[in-house]
């Protein structure tokens, strides 16, 4: 079968590159001691609270990795046995305008024939792990970054670019004003990092009944949650084996990667489900990005597996519940039959993770790893069902006429 490649893209993952003011501009005078950007030999490193951050190891953005520098090393292509790191200085590049603001992203989406993207700050992957020993620096720190986000993106800009405030609910005062403060100025979506949140004396899960009165806003507002793959929650386990400095993610050992996996994803998904999120409030949409697909199928083992041995313990089929409220964007070089056999056609989306270096030099890149679709379910992997997620009218001229 030939590959329609004709449907309009909706690209689900795309990121913007911060200046460096972004956590800091907007900060308060009293916090402002606890982020700092600081000299390291010949590098530039982010400290927050004394400690230097490295899991992004360029956290100004001036030069980056290119587009697309991983793809071999994610296509499982890297013959030649390169690092990441040493893939990414044979393609360093000083940051352009598209990466930095919204209209040259403009631009750059019609170069690349994108009709709309979500936009995910990079930035965010390492405040709340970062920041987490100290609850109201968090919350201020997003609040400052979420500032300058409007500022600079704005929430939505030309109903094409959908940016994602973040919200952290270790404070939950915190953030329901955080979720007011974006709702009022017209954000389409949230970010929330798939973890455990930290208050002043605990870990908790924001799936638990607490946290009900945030989830009924945002079931109110209809407004679409996604789950975005950040700096993990469990550095202090793989630290007991292996050194901590290895947590650096252009340097991350073979180990890292694998006992990583996707725990953090699948660990806040079973959240959401077996605490009851998702019963109580059943019409929230929330998507899985950058966090890949493979879990699917053992996940889904399990809950199968565990709803027989122990019904009462869930408030619906775990099963049933994933596929009313999840949506699922799979790697670019993973698999979309993954998702489909799974959760079904309508809850995949794409996405290319561009301009990250482990993304795809320009989101068409993705014809090269298509699994071959029909002209209808490519509508709907490629752009639709992400316009459903975010409630915007779809573009597959047949379900226009059919309305």
């Amino acid at each position: 079968m030939t590959q329609f490649t004709d449907a309009p893209i909706f690209d689900a993952d795309q990121h913007m590159y911060e200046t460096p003011d972004a956590l800091t501009k907007y900060l308060p005078d009293k916090y402002k001691s606890a982020v700092s950007f600081v000299q390291v030999g010949h590098q530039t490193r982010i400290s927050i609270l004394g400690k230097i951050r490295d899991y992004i190891p360029n956290p100004t953005f001036d030069k980056v990795a290119a587009p697309g520098a991983w793809e071999a090393f994610f296509a499982a292509e890297n013959h030649e046995g390169k690092t990441l790191t040493q893939m990414a200085r044979e393609r360093v590049m000083e940051s352009i305008p598209a990466f930095r603001a919204p209209e040259p992203r403009i631009a750059a989406l019609d170069n690349q024939s994108v009709q709309e993207a979500l936009i995910y700050p990079t930035l965010a992957n390492l405040v709340e792990h970062s920041a987490s020993e100290d609850p109201e620096l968090c919350s201020a720190m997003i609040h400052a970054l979420n500032r300058w986000m409007l500022e600079t993106w704005g929430f939505t800009h030309e109903n094409r670019l959908f940016m994602t405030p973040v919200i952290n609910l270790g404070l939950l005062d915190e953030g329901m004003r955080e979720l007011e403060y974006v709702l009022e100025n017209g954000a389409k979506a949230i970010l929330i990092k798939p973890a455990p949140v930290r208050n002043w004396k605990e870990w908790r899960s924001p799936s638990l009944p607490e946290f009900d009165p945030f989830w009924r806003e945002v079931e109110a507002a209809g407004l679409p949650v996604v789950l975005h793959a950040s700096q993990p929650p469990l550095d202090d386990y793989i630290n007991k084996w292996e050194p901590p400095n290895s947590q650096v993610f252009t340097e991350m050992s073979a180990f890292r990667w694998i006992a990583l996996g996707h725990r953090e994803i699948t660990d806040m998904i079973t959240a959401l489900i077996t605490h009851g999120t998702f019963t109580r409030f059943p019409k929230l949409r929330v998507a899985s990005i950058e966090n890949g697909s493979a879990w699917l199928h053992p996940l889904f083992h399990d809950y199968e597996d565990f709803y027989k041995k122990m019904p009462q313990a869930f408030p619906e089929h775990p099963i049933d519940v994933f596929r009313r409220n999840i949506w699922v964007s799979p790697f670019w070089e993973g698999s979309v039959a993954d998702v489909v056999e799974t959760v079904g056609w309508d809850r995949v989306m794409f996405g290319s993770d561009f301009p990250h270096p482990e993304g795809l030099q320009e989101p068409t890149g993705y014809w090269r790893y298509a699994e071959g679709m029909d002209e209808k379910r490519t509508y709907d992997f490629m752009g639709d069902n992400a316009r459903r997620f975010l409630g915007l009218p779809v573009r597959n001229p047949a379900e226009l006429a059919a309305v």
